[in-house]
């Protein structure tokens, strides 16, 4: 058994940094404790809903918590929610989610685990499946464990509640769905269950549920939901802002190195795994100007593309994007295109080569500097091609284009 040789304060501290909530903190402490005392490991849960196969840096949040928690000599529960897949969280929800087929559910949790390999050392991680039990429930089995939550407890939820409210349909299979995921919790005994700030409820209810079997009741942990690349909507796929752990190295650097300075230092904070005094230090320097963000942004990107790629992959697209980018060389690779001499329209020209997704887009790089013409900023919308020149347009950080001026 591996041992536990951190002290639970200094666990707790880990723990704490850049997470939402701890509920409740103090009783997560004395967990700690007697868990170092004894030298007996936590039960650590974490629930994955393998409807969604592709994982992004965004849902590594949380299992880089995990992961944590497992370096710490913790016991990590990997939850397949292969049943309760099948019935569909209706969490954050405006509408009754579609029920997976078994097929589907299947292959989606077999590609999750080779995804959450990247995080976790699966040496370690006990991955269990919860139509193991859930599976073997008869029908009155289900009423019973139905009898230890309330309706009105249920319609707390913000999402029912909205929908009650505007007389949409909640459908009951949508009300089982948080007290079989509570019920997991129970099954494993667990002490500690994690999961974003959008599943509360659903992390209490597995809180509630242990009380009523009289257990020794989980605390839980939520991490907030991060940005995507725009720096505005939460990172997902149907928002196209989202960096997947299957990216290649190049794309997951050039991705990061796009994200803003702002957003820069909370993925500094839930992404980096280094130490947390080294990441606080980061991260006051930066608010006091003594880094320059440049610099910072290109540290996170080579040290994430390192967790995913190999250390030398994130030090190689280091090297490349400087090379590129910082000290202006020009790429071999780079896009070449042939246009007449005269005056073009950069937006059009943009479209056309679907560099930007609308004018206005174009007009926001060009008002923040973000457009360069031979590596000098350009105020203008229309540009002037001189016969027989070349000229280097950057648009953004990451895009390079050539034109050929006949």
């Amino acid at each position: 058994m591996t041992r536990i040789t951190v002290s639970p304060e200094d666990q707790l501290k880990e723990l704490k940094r850049g997470a939402f909530e701890i509920l409740p903190e103090e009783e997560l402490l004395k967990k700690l404790k007697k868990s170092f005392e004894k030298q007996k490991p936590l039960i650590i849960k974490f629930g994955a809903d393998p409807s969604r196969p592709d994982i992004h840096l965004g849902h590594t949040v949380v299992l880089q918590k995990l992961r944590l928690l497992q370096d710490f000599g913790h016991e990590i529960y990997f939850l397949i929610g292969d049943y309760t897949a099948q019935i569909g969280d209706p969490t954050g929800k405006n509408k009754t989610r579609p029920i997976l087929t078994e097929e589907d559910v299947a292959q989606n949790a077999k590609t999750y685990q080779e995804q959450v390999g990247k995080v976790l050392d699966m040496s370690k991680t006990t991955v269990v499946f919860n139509k193991d039990w859930l599976g073997k429930f008869s029908g009155l089995d289900l009423i019973k464990l139905m009898s230890r939550a309330t309706v009105g407890a249920i319609l707390q939820r913000d999402d029912f509640s909205k929908r009650y409210n505007n007389a949409e349909a909640i459908y009951l299979h949508e009300f089982v769905y948080p007290i079989l995921q509570g019920f997991d919790s129970v099954h494993l005994k667990a002490d500690l269950e994690l999961g974003g700030t959008d599943q509360t409820f659903n992390l209490m209810m597995g809180r509630h549920l242990q009380y009523s079997y009289e257990q020794e009741a989980q605390c839980i942990l939520t991490m907030p939901l991060i940005e995507g690349t725009d720096g505005v909507n939460k990172m997902s796929k149907s928002m196209d802002n989202y960096i997947a752990l299957t990216e290649t190295p190049t794309n997951m650097f050039g991705k990061l190195m796009s994200i803003s300075d702002e957003l820069m230092k909370k993925y500094y904070l839930l992404l980096s795994r280094k130490p947390s005094t080294e990441v606080e230090a980061y991260i006051a320097a930066l608010s006091a100007g003594t880094i320059h963000p440049m610099e910072a942004k290109k540290s996170l990107a080579s040290e994430i593309t390192g967790y995913y790629h190999g250390e030398a992959a994130g030090k190689e697209e280091r090297d490349k994007f400087e090379a590129r980018f910082t000290k202006k060389q020009i790429p071999d690779d780079i896009q070449t295109i042939n246009k007449a001499a005269g005056v073009i329209n950069l937006l059009e020209l943009f479209l056309e080569l679907e560099l930007i997704k609308s004018k206005g887009d174009g007009r926001r790089l060009i008002q923040q500097n973000a457009v360069k013409v031979n590596f000098e900023n350009h105020a203008a919308e229309t540009l002037n091609l001189e016969a027989g020149s070349e000229v280097i347009l950057k648009i953004g950080k990451l895009r390079m284009l050539k034109i050929v001026v006949a």
